[in-house]
């Protein structure tokens, strides 16, 4: 039975002390977003906030967990970590020695992480000091002024401040990956984005009890979202699995191989990645334009809302750039099938070596185009319940498909821990496990 999975856990030290550690550095980053930034008038940034929540300042807010909103020394959240994250990416494939550092192991690895932090840190000065000169112009709708004391102080302290925010941010993430359980900067957008959930459902209660909103549309909204989010997971646990024949080899003077398996692609291979690069792809230009009130940048920042018809076709185009880049990147069809060929496996009808390569990467190329698609609508959600039906509150897009995303990965990991050690999982014996994404 489930509970009986869930009571397991405890009874495996270590995956108990990694649950623990996990859940004690999540509680820091949240009481990290309630901590403001020096220089702030707290109620006139409220204010503010309470005027300009849609579009894409209320967006980086939601994935900030509301700490852009009380402007808090996370105020950046993980955003430039994940923009220097796509950089590196996009310059491996470009440059000769990042590529050459990818496939040199672990080393090579670190060397690209130690990149990415040099990045990081790069790209949250420059924001957090967008975001100060901003400030000082800006007012709340009654005319009091944001920052109560301007000048180079008052920016020279939030660079500072938000920059190191930024840094601790990703050092819990890693801290998270390493000792904890699930991928760390996932779980850190996932906690920030279901803190806000609570006050959506309150919202919405409240609506409804000053009769603005009807309790029969609110009934059909709950029965779509369980539906969307049942799409989700069938789409996130959807696979293409080509058979693979391995044929019997002699050593000494045992047999080995001649058995059936299969090779399985995932529609989704790329996850979540494609809507986050995307969304912080298109919140980094317009939320520093967003700060200053030059007439063009203003004519940018209105263009790129949500809702908008330019914003939604830049944003879907996005999602389907990484959708296949980044299954370019960590999925190579040449590789797979020269290390079947080596283990004696050919697919049915398939010549081994280059004609498989090629049938893989046809095979793949179709279903990333399906999971596309699904990603890109999924991603759109949001903005068509809140302009044509009047949601009051943030549904589906990059959103939801971290927080289904995530849990799918990380009770997928926690079944790993547990059937490892030979300990039942979440579900009854003989029903199929979770599978996470690689």
């Amino acid at each position: 039975m489930m509970g009986g999975g869930f009571g397991n856990i405890f009874k495996i030290p270590e995956l108990k002390r990694r649950i623990l550690i996990t859940l004690a550095l999540l509680i820091v980053y949240r009481i990290g977003v309630q901590v403001p930034t020096p220089g702030i008038d707290a109620v006139a940034l409220a204010s503010f906030f309470a005027k300009a929540k849609e579009g894409l300042l209320g967006l980086f807010n939601l994935f900030s967990g509301g700490a852009l909103e009380r402007l808090s020394v996370f105020a950046l959240g993980i955003m430039p970590y994940i923009s220097a994250s796509i950089i590196l990416q996009l310059l491996t494939v470009t440059i000769p020695h990042l590529e050459r550092l990818s496939k040199e192991g672990e080393q090579g690895r670190k060397k690209i992480t130690q990149y990415t932090r040099y990045g990081t840190v790069l790209l949250s000065i420059i924001q957090g000091f967008g975001i100060a000169v901003g400030l000082e112009s800006m007012s709340s709708p009654g005319g009091a002024p944001i920052v109560i004391y301007a000048g180079w102080g008052f920016r020279l302290m939030t660079v500072i401040t938000l920059t190191a925010g930024t840094a601790f941010i990703m050092w819990l993430g890693e801290q998270i990956t390493e000792r904890g359980i699930g991928n760390g900067i996932s779980l850190i957008i996932f906690a920030g984005i279901v803190c806000r959930m609570p006050s959506a459902i309150a919202n919405t209660l409240r609506l409804v009890s000053t009769g603005e909103m009807q309790i029969f549309p609110v009934l059909i909204l709950m029965v779509f979202m369980i539906l969307v989010v049942a799409v989700i997971i069938f789409f996130e646990q959807g696979q293409r699995r080509i058979p693979v024949q391995y044929a019997k080899r002699v050593v000494g003077r045992r047999m080995f191989g001649g058995q059936s398996t299969h090779l399985p692609l995932k529609i989704n291979t790329s996850g979540v990645i494609p809507p986050i690069f995307a969304s912080s792809i298109m919140m980094f230009p317009a939320t520093i334009a967003g700060f200053v009130t030059i007439p063009w940048m203003q004519e940018i920042v209105a263009k790129l809302r949500p809702g908008n018809v330019i914003y939604e076709f830049l944003f879907v185009g996005l999602i389907f750039f990484f959708c296949y880049f980044y299954t370019a990147v960590t999925f190579n069809p040449a590789d797979v099938a020269d290390n079947m060929k080596k283990q004696g496996g050919f697919i049915p009808g398939i010549r081994p070596g280059k004609r498989t390569a090629d049938y893989i990467d046809k095979v793949l190329t179709r279903i990333t185009l399906g999971g596309a698609i699904y990603v890109s609508t999924v991603c759109v959600l949001p903005s068509i319940l809140i302009n044509q039906f009047n949601v009051p509150f943030y549904f589906g897009g990059t959103a939801l498909l971290i927080i289904v995303g995530v849990s799918i990965d990380t009770v997928a990991q926690i079944e790993s821990h547990m059937l490892t050690r030979h300990y039942e999982g979440f579900l009854k014996k003989g029903q199929s496990r979770i599978k996470g994404r690689h």
